[in-house]
Formats: C-alpha cells, sequence, structure tokens
C-alpha cells in the first residue's frame, strides 16, 4: 500500500505521470476482475501515448530521469527509511490513501525530492 504512494512520488517527481503505474490484487479466482483492471489499464496507458511523449519529455532526458529515479529507490537511505515509515503505518492502522499518502510525504518528501 505504501508503495503505491511511494512509487507514485517517484514518478512525479521525476515529471511522469503517475497514472502510468498501477498496482491491484486480484486472486486466481477472480478471473473476470483481472481481464477489467488489465483492459482500464491498457487503454488508459494507450491514451497517454509513449512515455514520455505525453509528459514532453526528449528520450535522452527521459533516460536520465528515469536513471535518477531507479538510484534514489535503490539507495540504502531511502530503503531504510521506507521500512521506518512502514512500521509506523502499521502501528497507526489506518490503511486509507489520504493517510498513506500524508504519511509518506511528510516522512520521506524531503528525501525524494533530494535524490532527484
Amino acid at each position: 500500500m505504501g508503495v503505491n504512494v511511494l512509487v507514485k512520488r517517484v514518478l512525479e517527481g521525476i515529471g511522469i505521470s503517475p497514472e502510468r503505474y498501477n498496482l491491484q490484487w486480484a486472486s486466481a479466482a477472480e478471473a473476470p476482475r483481472f481481464v477489467k483492471l488489465i483492459t482500464e489499464f491498457t487503454k488508459k496507458i494507450s491514451d497517454l501515448g509513449p512515455l514520455g511523449h505525453a509528459e514532453g519529455i526528449k528520450p535522452e532526458e527521459l533516460k536520465a530521469r528515469i536513471d535518477r529515479a531507479v538510484e534514489l529507490v535503490n539507495s540504502q537511505k531511502l530503503r531504510m527509511s521506507f521500512g521506518t515509515t512502514t512500521k509506523a503505518l502499521r502501528k497507526d492502522k489506518d490503511y486509507s490513501d489520504a493517510h498513506l499518502a500524508e504519511v509518506i510525504d511528510a516522512k520521506l518528501g524531503k528525501a525524494i525530492a533530494a535524490g532527484l
């Protein structure tokens, strides 16, 4: 759950639409739901167009931004901070999207901005 917010914040930070990321759960017994999720996401991505094009980012710049994002999410500092943040989220027992976003922004916002 917190991973969704983290990934979306990193995408926003490098100028890529966070709509390009979607993580949903579907069990093996939920084939119709799975098909619906994939169909909707495929349509959304198709509507957005090629990565970088819709965002107005040239290919060379896009690669540089993605490289910075990968470096950030692989950094020990961010990973340790995220681990600490998830412990706090479990303690709160509030997994609403608004609360997750609030906590991630408060505890990791500066680290994300500095890393990008």
